[in-house]
């Protein structure tokens, strides 16, 4: 994570990278200047537990994050307010945010969200944070989405390459690549989702005092 804040460019997010429907969920928060408490590079030192836990288990730990998230957000709702990736993304065909059965059964939902659209999931999550306090895209942010992305969309070509052509090793050249593109999607997935952890724990300290006094 480290060497990808070194070697991955902090240039204000293109026009073209705010295009599509992830790229225009984050371009609303490209010129906020308020940013979460610590950055996804900070993240696997300052809140290493959570960082780790989530590596481990990706899929579970974004279910616990999204009620969490929810919660802290519209307290004591439970899965009230929870749609797929909380409608951030849009839909496909038939599948449309709010209309697959997310309020009679919102846990096989979010259970399908995870761990069928892991990095939407995790995203999602993110900007619960984001829109609720307006926080924009650090220099962390840009650095490792781009990475990932990067890595995702190079080690997809090198497996139509290898499937495409008969040079010997290539499949193992692209095994490779693809190993290393899912070790860094759950790093930074680790980091985002601690990031987020991290920026609610906070929140709440902050706002503890106000609902005590208010109650």
């Amino acid at each position: 994570t480290a060497i990808m804040c070194l070697l991955c460019p902090t240039t204000p997010l293109s026009q073209s990278e705010m295009n599509g429907k992830y790229g225009s969920s984050y371009a609303q928060f490209a010129n906020n200047e308020n940013k979460f408490d610590i950055t996804m590079c900070q993240a696997p030192c300052r809140a290493p537990c959570c960082w780790l836990g989530s590596m481990m288990c990706l899929c579970p730990v974004q279910i616990y994050m999204r009620h969490r998230a929810l919660n802290h957000v519209h307290p004591g709702s439970g899965w009230s307010h929870y749609i797929c990736c909380q409608g951030y993304y849009g839909g496909c065909c038939c599948l449309q945010p709010g209309n697959m059965c997310e309020s009679t059964c919102p846990h096989c939902c979010m259970c399908l969200e995870a761990f069928c659209c892991t990095g939407p999931a995790v995203s999602a999550t993110s900007i619960i944070m984001r829109n609720e306090y307006g926080l924009g895209l650090d220099n962390d942010d840009i650095r490792l989405i781009r990475c990932t992305n990067c890595l995702m969309i190079f080690a997809l070509c090198l497996s139509c390459v290898a499937r495409c052509t008969e040079c010997e090793g290539d499949d193992q050249v692209a095994q490779v690549c693809n190993i290393l593109a899912d070790v860094v999607f759950c790093c930074v997935s680790g980091c985002m989702t601690a990031q987020t952890h991290h920026e609610i724990k906070l929140r709440e300290r902050i706002n503890a005092p106000e609902r005590h006094t208010m109650t």
